[in-house]
C-alpha cells in the first residue's frame, strides 16, 4: 500500500553517478520518495522553494555556492526543512562547519544505505542526528562550547555577524558574481529589478569593507562562503 504523506526528498550533489546512486538507494523505501535533484547550489535553492521538500541531501563540496552556504539559506528560509550534509571524508572542522550553519546531520559520502535510510527517517521528526556525532569528538564537542561561550559575551548585532556577515541573498548574488554574470543577468536569474541588484552589492561591499566586486567574491572564496567551479557564462568584467 502507498505511503500518502511520504517524507519528501531532494539530492544535491554535483555528480550524476552519485545522485543516482542516492535514488536507487531510496526507492525501495515506501514511505521515502525523492522529488528532484539538484546539481548545484543556485539550482537546489530554487528547487527547494518549489518542491517543499521535508529532507535535503547536500554534498558539502559543491562548485559555487558551496554545500555549507545552500544548507544555511535552506534553513533560514524553511526552518523545518531537515538538511543531512555529505562529503567525502568526515571532517571536525566541517562537523563544526555543519553544526553552525543548521545541519541535522553530517556523514560521509560512503554511508550504508540502511543507515541514509535511518538518518533520513529521523531528521524527517525533527532530531538533531549530528549532536550524537560532536558526543563522539571530544575536541568538537570543546569547539562547540568554547563559541557558545564566546556568543554568551557579545550582543545580538555581533552574534549575527558572526554566523551569516551576508544574508541569504547577498551569498546569492556574491555567487552570480563570482560565475561572471553582469547585474541584468543577476537580476534575470534571481527574478528582481537592477536597481535590487546594486543595492544588493553596495550592502556587499560595504558589509566586507572591500572596494569592489572581485575583492569581494577573494574575500568569499578566502572564507569559504563560495567556491569557484563553474565556467564562466559571460564577461566577467560586465557589470550592465
Amino acid at each position: 500500500m502507498t505511503n500518502p504523506n511520504p517524507i519528501r526528498v531532494l539530492i544535491i550533489d554535483d555528480h550524476p553517478l552519485f545522485r543516482q546512486g542516492i535514488r536507487w538507494s531510496l526507492e525501495d523505501a515506501d514511505d521515502i520518495t525523492v522529488v528532484g535533484e539538484a546539481e548545484n547550489g543556485q539550482e537546489a535553492l530554487k528547487l527547494t522553494e518549489r518542491l517543499n521538500p521535508d529532507v535535503v541531501l547536500v554534498d558539502i563540496n559543491l562548485p559555487g555556492l558551496n554545500g555549507l552556504e545552500v544548507a544555511r539559506v535552506i534553513k533560514r528560509r524553511d526552518p523545518r526543512i531537515g538538511i543531512i550534509v555529505l562529503s567525502v571524508y568526515e571532517d571536525d572542522d566541517q562537523l563544526f562547519q555543519a553544526i553552525k550553519v543548521g545541519a541535522a546531520a553530517y556523514s560521509s559520502k560512503d554511508v550504508h544505505p540502511e543507515e541514509l535510510l535511518m538518518f533520513i527517517r529521523e531528521v524527517a521528526k525533527g532530531r538533531y542526528l549530528i549532536n550524537d556525532a560532536v558526543l563522539a569528538r571530544p575536541a568538537v564537542a570543546t569547539r562547540v562550547l568554547h563559541q557558545f561561550r564566546e556568543l554568551a559575551a557579545t550582543d545580538d548585532e555581533q552574534t549575527s555577524n558572526l554566523f551569516a556577515p551576508l544574508t541569504s541573498r547577498e551569498i546569492e548574488i556574491l555567487d552570480c558574481i563570482a560565475r561572471g554574470l553582469s547585474n541584468k543577468e543577476i537580476a534575470n536569474e534571481l527574478s528582481i529589478s537592477g536597481q535590487t541588484v546594486k543595492n544588493h552589492i553596495t550592502s556587499i561591499l560595504s558589509k566586507l569593507q572591500v572596494n569592489d566586486r572581485t575583492m569581494a567574491v577573494i574575500y568569499a572564496i578566502k572564507k569559504g562562503w563560495i567556491k569557484m567551479g563553474y565556467t564562466l557564462s559571460s564577461d566577467p568584467s560586465s557589470t550592465e
